[in-house]
């Protein structure tokens, strides 16, 4: 059996490859891709911003349907029997749990996390990534099987953007009460603040287009401060200011993607505390500030790469118990074939789609 794959020879550029289909790995299985999102990671590497990344497959924000199980492949890691057919969701990433990360209880930081995901296409198995007909699932990654009530649109995106945030917030230790700011409200914001919600935080949201404002709302928002009405960091402080009674916020969560973000981010927060940062992921953009501001504000600052797999679980769990509260179906407003990545691609990088995804 053939699959087809999308290679980008160069940031900007890429090609279709065909390869024959091979035998999952013992305690793996092989998924037939349903829906693969366009993430801002893979815009990050398709503009080129990306520290290591400059060619091969794409994709890892997917859910697929179990085409072959690998020898030994009976269950999910919830315990839950799989057969051919199941819907699943996984991680793109692996726990090699051999690492020093993974050794002292650091999975998302593996230190080989990527060893199958970076892989080029023209290296066995060839399906590393999930702008692809196919999806080759190793045993080192974590799987799911997709809850009925879950549709795929909103299964497809609780790998990474749901999950990652799920993560952050628990790193922060949010919790019911707390103010929690959220810098940037597009697929990742707009899932921190249906959870922040969830946790019985009061949430507000920052952004520049009217129509993420207005979703950021139906997400769970309580207050959202529009970037063309605060122009400056000072408007910005002053609008947070007179939602917290002069305190700032007790958590701020960075998904913009933006270093002037990340740098805003502490003047935002109260005395002791904290900055999760999930979206400033490109290496070589730098920015000014005080350390001694940081010191005195007593800001702890988390970064959160990854997250752990088992998270993924735990999205699908909220996705079934909240599917009548968020429109986590609306998340995904542009299908595309998988022949026009490209146009879905360039589309989101032009913010002319909040989040594409590609229906195989």
């Amino acid at each position: 059996m053939k699959g087809r794959l999308a290679n980008m020879t160069q940031p900007g550029a890429l090609e279709f490859r065909e390869y024959e289909v091979p035998e999952p790995p013992p305690g793996g299985l092989v998924a037939r891709v349903v829906r693969s999102n366009v993430c801002g990671s893979e815009l990050h590497i398709w503009c080129g911003h990306h520290p290591n990344k400059k060619s091969g497959g794409l994709g890892h924000e997917v859910v697929g349907v179990v085409d072959r199980l690998g020898v030994g492949t009976t269950h999910d890691h919830a315990g839950q029997p799989l057969k051919e057919g199941d819907r699943i969701v996984a991680t793109y990433f692996i726990h090699c749990r051999r690492c020093v990360p993974c050794a002292k209880g650091q999975p998302w930081m593996c230190a080989n996390a990527y060893q199958y995901w970076a892989r080029q296409p023209d290296d066995a198995p060839h399906f590393h990534a999930t702008f692809a007909s196919h999806w080759m699932i190793h045993p080192e990654q974590t799987f799911f099987k997709v809850p009925d009530e879950v549709s795929d649109k909103a299964a497809a995106s609780a790998n990474c953007a749901l999950s990652q945030v799920y993560f952050g917030l628990d790193l922060a230790k949010v919790t019911y009460g707390d103010r929690v700011l959220i810098q940037g409200a597009g697929g990742l914001g707009l899932n921190c603040a249906a959870v922040a919600h969830e946790k019985g935080a009061e949430v507000i949201i920052v952004d520049s287009i009217p129509k993420r404002l207005a979703d950021a709302r139906r997400f769970g928002a309580h207050h959202v401060i529009d970037i063309n009405e605060h122009p400056t960091t000072d408007a910005r402080i002053a609008a947070v200011n007179a939602l917290t009674g002069g305190h700032g916020v007790d958590v701020c969560v960075e998904v913009a993607g933006v270093v002037d973000a990340f740098a805003e981010a502490p003047k935002l927060i109260r005395l002791g505390g904290t900055l999760v940062s999930i979206g400033t992921i490109n290496i070589g953009q730098t920015v000014s500030y005080d350390p001694g501001f940081l010191v005195r504000r007593g800001v702890n600052i988390i970064p959160c790469m990854r997250y752990y797999g088992h998270y993924l679980g735990k999205s699908m769990q909220f996705l079934a118990e909240t599917r009548d509260r968020y429109p986590h179906d609306e998340l995904l407003d542009a299908d595309y074939p998988l022949d026009d990545v490209a146009q879905a691609l360039s589309d989101s990088a032009a913010r002319k789609v909040t989040r594409a995804s590609l229906v195989v």
